[in-house]
């Protein structure tokens, strides 16, 4: 006899409260339904008693916990309790599930270390979507559950000694960062625009993309191929106080285009040229102080989703992109471009 078994008994409808089903119940009723009416680790309420009795049931088997076990349901919500933060919501049980929510429009963050060795653990299921996914305010991130019915305790222990162990190491487990309102500079840089031959494409995507974020574009300059005049007005920018000055075009190798080398000259300290995501590569993220200046390629402009929309987010939410950053954007971060 196994564990779950020994745990079975015999009883009346009316004892039955409090207890666990250990399979479901079904109700058949002749041309009208048929169907499950209680749920496998359904636990019976006082207001249950009379549907039981309706289909004849009144004695039933159910599940008595011993000492030492948990119902699915009790083991999902413990752990996430155990590993929730600030700006999060959870939902009740079901069946024997529970989701971890955002509060608010934010960026999220995610401990993958902790995630990987909580389900490393087994019968403990903890599923999440990806660190730094811009999420929406009820937006579902995270889900806990384990494998039976009824699990052993010890194992959602297990489960809230490692989140405590990892927070006293100074890490935080999960959270979602709010996004705060920047105040931003834009600088298009090429001739063509400057002189009016082609209208600027630029900057609606940048101030939409921006939007979106809840930050929003203060000023908006026009230079042609010029270094010492996109230097010019890079410091103009930063002399209005803006958070983020993006400089739009002039990112390739062809000798016209000056956006890297004028970013250089405005005396910025390059964290990358280039990074190793399709679209995007060629873009560069650099501070001068601790304002960040990004230069923006072309592909910005017309492929959805650029190196540009990994990293404009974490800089929304005051992180400060380093090299490090950079080099992890390889992996998966090729978009068929």
């Amino acid at each position: 006899m196994s564990k779950h078994d020994s745990m079975l008994r015999e009883v009346k409808v009316e004892d039955a409260i409090g207890m666990i089903l250990p399979h479901d119940l079904t109700q058949i009723l002749p041309g009208e339904f048929k169907g499950r009416l209680f749920r496998k680790g359904h636990q019976v309420t006082e207001a249950d008693i009379p549907a039981l009795l309706s289909i004849g049931k009144e004695h039933i088997y159910v599940m008595e916990l011993q000492p030492g076990y948990l119902h699915e349901d009790e083991a999902a919500l413990r752990m996430a309790k155990a590993i929730a933060g600030d700006g999060l919501t959870l939902t009740e049980p079901h069946e024997g599930k529970v989701n971890v929510k955002s509060a608010i429009h934010g960026l999220l963050k995610i401990d993958k270390a902790f995630v990987d060795s909580v389900n490393a653990i087994d019968e403990v299921v903890l599923s999440t979507i990806r660190s730094n996914t811009v999420v929406q305010s009820g937006a579902s991130l995270v889900g806990t559950r384990v494998i039976p019915l009824i699990v052993d305790e010890a194992k959602v222990v297990e489960v809230e000694r490692l989140a405590a162990a990892r927070r006293e190491e100074g890490f935080t487990l999960l959270e979602v960062k709010p996004f705060r309102k920047l105040r931003v500079g834009v600088i298009t840089t090429g001739s063509e625009v400057f002189k009016g031959r082609i209208k600027d494409k630029f900057g609606p995507v940048v101030k939409e993309k921006l939007a979106q974020l809840g930050s929003e574009v203060v000023d908006q300059r026009f230079v042609s191929d010029d270094s010492e005049a996109i230097v010019g007005e890079i410091h103009a920018l930063l002399a209005l106080g803006v958070d983020l000055v993006l400089v739009t075009g002039g990112m390739s190798v062809d000798p016209d285009d000056r956006t890297p080398g004028a970013i250089k000259m405005a005396g910025a300290r390059v964290v990358s040229y280039g990074t190793p995501m399709l679209p995007g590569s060629m873009l560069m993220i650099a501070y001068l102080g601790d304002v960040p200046i990004m230069g923006l390629p072309g592909c910005v402009m017309h492929d959805p989703y650029t190196s540009f929309d990994v990293l404009l987010p974490r800089i929304c939410a005051g992180e400060t992109i380093v090299r490090s950053d950079i080099t992890e954007m390889g992996y998966g971060g090729f978009y068929q471009c």
